[in-house]
């Protein structure tokens, strides 16, 4: 099932519209694949359309999975890196066709944010996640999730930099800590490792984000 979400009239667009174009991420991003890596590995993909509503970012709400860390989450599509992959590029690509039937190989790349650590605290061995970023040519694609997706949220740009919607979050698996995010539809939002990738990218675009991560 795929949502979209209205915009808020109170952003201001013209800052997204500057800041956020093909080639201003291109002259930003890091290039390329991921660096070799011996321990566990995965990447994920965001994907950017642009549409009436501007540009806009493919997330996902993982579907609920007992034992699963990111759980119920938002996210961007990936996963863990395959012995069939030949770098992160490739996983994340072959990722978000399994999760969401959408064939990125013929999208844009741009290139990727920093490396990130992710998995559950306290494992010996922590989880290196590498976020790769696709322009979307042409019209928006179809959808078609599998079962580890809940829901496909075309998100407007423009709501990830509206102040109005940054909250503390309480994860109760975490303790009685709050924990910045960014409310998207419903009750939905974007917190953790997630959130740090759009820190990363916002910086990165000379644009931070007024939120902590």
């Amino acid at each position: 099932m795929t949502h979209t979400v209205t915009l808020d009239p109170c952003v201001k667009s013209f800052i997204v519209e500057h800041i956020f174009s093909a080639d201003q991420l291109a002259d930003v991003l890091l290039p390329g694949a991921a660096h070799p890596y011996d321990g566990p590995s995965a990447a994920v993909a965001a994907a950017i359309h642009e549409s009436e509503r501007g540009a806009e970012l493919l997330f996902i709400e993982r579907s609920a999975n007992k034992g699963d860390p990111w759980s119920g989450h938002m996210a961007f599509p990936g996963g863990r890196t395959s012995s069939t992959d030949t770098n992160s590029v490739a996983t994340a690509i072959r990722e978000t066709k399994e999760e969401l039937g959408i064939d990125l190989s013929s999208a844009k790349g741009l290139g990727r944010l920093s490396d990130l650590e992710g998995g559950p605290r306290g494992t010996r061995q922590r989880l290196r996640v590498t976020p790769h970023l696709f322009w979307v040519l042409g019209e928006r694609p179809a959808i078609t999730a599998n079962h580890e997706v809940a829901n496909a949220l075309w998100i407007p740009v423009e709501q990830l930099v509206d102040e109005n919607r940054y909250i503390e979050y309480p994860y109760p698996l975490l303790g009685s800590d709050l924990w910045p995010g960014i409310k998207i539809e419903g009750e939905r939002v974007i917190w953790g490792l997630t959130l740090r990738m759009l820190v990363d990218l916002f910086s990165r675009l000379g644009r931070p984000l007024s939120i902590r991560s």
